[in-house]
């Protein structure tokens, strides 16, 4: 059973026991049919954890490849749904702390996306979340990785420059180009796309709007530097992995991240708290937006 099943038949039990509540018990005729009916959906419903059910995330096409609700060029749609799943995969890894800027994208192979049928409307796919054994943690991380590709491409369309960086920031910048490479493949194609996760749905207006939101993403509107910095770390929270450092000779105080290159970002609290050190962090800028700082490694802090 999927998530979609399960949220499905919760939904005919929570009916059928408003629906009995009005009916008097004498009147077994008219109940009847619907005890029945709920007994059979509580027992479909014994024993699954919602939370270790898949979920299903559908993304529609729209634009010159698309044919109304009827097919879709196959070459465009088989290389858009690998793009996608590129860029969902890339997500996950960028969520659990393991992506980095070259290299294979870790565990792909375990967050594949499965197309399990086509979505109605316009002509897309239903993608099937991946299942495994680590059940509720994995499944989350993989929930989590969907809203926020959905959420990127939302912000990338009508949010703020800040509202990018704080993504960028959380799902690692790589994982973003894989986003972009996405959305510049649908624009050069003349298509657009909606994705649907949650019962939240987000549609691109047009394939200009792809494009620009595909420049919102790239490297040029994304600028990373390493800059050096005089100053004394004021803390670290370990497991937000959050810092504070204070900026030497000048009022300011830096906020950032500790990568994911340094396992026990708590270290930073044992041997650096307080200590005045020159260290090199990673900056991270969109446009016009505030800059993000992020240390590493350790050997940055001099």
């Amino acid at each position: 059973m999927n998530h979609d099943e399960y949220t499905y038949l919760s939904s005919e039990v929570s009916q059928l026991e408003s629906l009995l509540a009005e009916i008097p018990a004498a009147n077994v005729i008219n109940r009847m049919g619907l005890e029945s009916r709920l007994k059979s959906a509580r027992q479909a419903l014994i024993g699954l954890n919602p939370l270790q059910l898949v979920q299903k995330a559908r993304l529609t096409f729209r634009g010159r490849p698309v044919f109304g609700s009827r097919g879709v060029a196959a070459d465009f749609g088989l290389r858009a749904a690998g793009v996608f799943t590129d860029a969902f995969s890339a997500v996950v890894a960028g969520l659990t702390e393991n992506l980095r800027y070259m290299g294979p994208i870790p565990d792909k192979e375990k967050n594949q996306l499965l197309i399990t049928g086509t979505a109605i409307c316009s002509f897309g796919f239903e993608f099937e979340l991946p299942a495994s054994e680590e059940l509720e943690i994995t499944a989350n991380r993989a929930e989590d990785a969907m809203q926020k590709l959905e959420n990127l491409f939302q912000v990338a369309a009508e949010g703020s420059d800040d509202d990018i960086a704080e993504l960028v920031e959380e799902i690692h910048p790589r994982a973003v180009k894989k986003a972009a490479d996405f959305l510049d493949y649908l624009g050069e194609q003349e298509a657009w796309c909606g994705l649907e996760f949650k019962e939240h749905l987000f549609r691109f207006a047009n394939a200009d709007q792809v494009r620009s939101s595909a420049e919102r993403l790239k490297s040029n509107n994304i600028k990373e530097t390493d800059e050096t910095f005089s100053g004394e770390f004021q803390g670290v929270l370990p497991k937000g992995r959050s810092f504070e450092f204070k900026l030497r000779d000048q009022d300011g105080i830096l906020r950032g991240k500790v990568g994911p290159e340094i396992p026990d970002a708590d270290v930073l609290n044992r041997e650096f708290l307080h200590k005045l050190a020159q260290v090199e962090f990673h900056v991270i800028q969109v446009g016009q937006g505030r800059p993000r700082y992020t240390l590493l490694a350790l050997d940055k802090i001099r």
